[in-house]
């Protein structure tokens, strides 16, 4: 289905600035802006603010004018190559460049927690744990340039609850298990918890847990420019889940072999992240930060996990009070040259989300800053509790919450999606400055996930969760991102 803004109301589009990117095996490198200082001249990517989005005829997206969508996979009506109809509960996603058949090759989550009608099935030579059933997983698709399908496969199966993950410098997506749990030994056979490789072409694929990156509730991670450090996040609860750093053993560089070595649990260190106060103490909770610290850079600190497969106690668990920085819902990661991005999704008033004396917050999203070792508040949306929790807004396309999967654009700015309350938007947000809403949910009141664009930033591809959708989203991005 394709839905074209132009026909409704012509926008007015205004010279593009230049991009210039280049690929590493069929992944791209990003342009991008470094959070650092306030000065005369802005260090953050500019582009111009996003018209007022138009509502859609046919009730499933609303956009700009200029912008049309495309469906490319819809949950239990497209088929996989095998005869199963594509899996529902679609969630992180990574965009490849293609073959010589297809223009992108997307590999997707389902994050699925048990034996489903809709489930990933369990095709020889994919599957981790059999004792789950048709459960969690990853497939591929194959597309044009229009965002047409033109097949979807299995990648993995047997793994539970495939929230995000993050793209490989040289061409793999790294899917992540947002669960901790363990073997009963009818319906799961295997300790779940885990990182699981998967490769670029979808075809290849090493079903087996990458143990030396934690067992616990992964959302997502990024891999550094040296290769030597994994970032990850964890969304989890009571007490709430951290950020993490994995760290390579001197002079090991990361590769697409290294899932071999990673596969020992005692490969590496993992550590869990400290932002240190004036102080010089671990801030305990994020919501002790508000936007008055916008910009502001912290010195953190790595504290190391004692026991990162959590044989008797979770990871999170494993760490007093005030020793770490913790968070509501740590979820999407996403890395750049400089450093790495990483949203917490919300932490709502009345609940235990947020320490009795900090404060509620309806998203943030940080950047820690490699070379300074640094990590700086860089968009931060307040709790608007009527917003939230009553009927659509007359202005819904102005209030924004629960942030979650990020991704770079190749113009240096951020892409949201959003997991919140009444309105769900794709939202495009340059760090340290305004947010603008590129999309909304018409069909129903279900999240945007996993948002990604192509290496020649023509598609931006994303998908409504419920029931399981991916739209191909094309248009002038660059006239308003570049």
């Amino acid at each position: 289905m394709s839905v074209d803004r132009r026909s409704v109301l012509r926008g007015a589009a205004a010279g593009a600035a230049g991009v210039g990117f280049a690929t590493v095996g069929s992944m791209p490198t990003l342009a991008e802006a470094t959070p650092a200082s306030h000065g005369q001249h802005s260090p953050f990517p500019q582009h111009k603010p996003f018209p007022p989005l138009l509502d859609d005829p046919e009730s499933v997206l609303a956009l700009p004018p200029g912008f049309k969508y495309r469906i490319v996979t819809k949950a239990g009506e497209t088929k996989l190559k095998s005869g199963q109809p594509t899996p529902n509960a679609h969630d992180g996603t990574a965009v490849f460049t293609g073959g010589r058949h297809d223009a992108y090759r997307l590999i997707q989550n389902h994050e699925i927690s048990g034996n489903s009608a809709l489930g990933v099935p369990q095709l020889e030579g994919t599957v981790y744990d059999a004792g789950v059933g048709a459960a969690g997983g990853c497939t591929v698709i194959s597309v044009d340039r229009t965002g047409k399908n033109l097949g979807e496969w299995v990648a993995i199966s047997g793994t539970l609850t495939n929230c995000a993950g993050g793209h490989t410098p040289w061409g793999t997506w790294m899917t992540c298990e947002e669960t901790e749990n363990k073997a009963n030994g009818t319906t799961r056979l295997k300790d779940h918890g885990y990182v699981f490789e998967v490769w670029g072409d979808g075809e290849t694929a090493h079903p087996v847990p990458l143990k030396a990156l934690g067992r616990y509730a992964h959302e997502a991670l990024a891999i550094d420019e040296d290769r030597e450090h994994i970032y990850l996040s964890e969304d989890a609860s009571g007490p709430n889940g951290t950020f993490y750093r994995w760290s390579a053993p001197k002079g090991y560089r990361l590769s697409s072999r290294s899932w071999k070595d990673l596969q020992d649990k005692d490969f590496g260190t993992l550590e869990a992240l400290a932002i240190l106060g004036d102080d010089g103490k671990p801030i305990p909770d994020v919501a002790y930060l508000t936007s008055a610290q916008l910009l502001r850079p912290f010195r953190v600190a790595w504290v190391k996990v004692p026991d990162r497969d959590g044989t008797t106690t979770s990871v999170r668990k494993q760490f007093t009070d005030g020793q770490i920085t913790r968070g509501k819902k740590f979820e999407g990661v996403y890395g750049t040259k400089h450093g790495v991005y990483v949203v917490n999704s919300y932490a709502q008033s009345g609940t235990t989300d947020v320490p009795v004396d900090g404060v509620p917050h309806d998203g943030m999203v940080w950047f820690y800053n490699y070379a300074n070792k640094t990590i700086q508040l860089v968009t931060y949306f307040p709790e608007s509790t009527a917003a939230d929790k009553g009927a659509d807004a007359k202005y819904q396309d102005y209030n924004f919450d629960g942030p979650d999967n990020v991704t770079v654009t190749p113009w240096g700015s951020l892409i949201l999606a959003e997991d919140g309350q009444a309105a769900s938007h794709v939202l495009s947000a340059v760090p340290g400055g305004p947010t603008y809403a590129i999309a909304r949910n018409q069909l129903n009141d279900s999240e945007f996930t996993g948002p990604a664009f192509s290496a020649d930033g023509k598609v931006l591809f994303v998908n409504i969760q419920d029931p399981g959708i991916t739209l191909a989203i094309t248009g002038p991005w660059r006239d308003y991102l570049g």
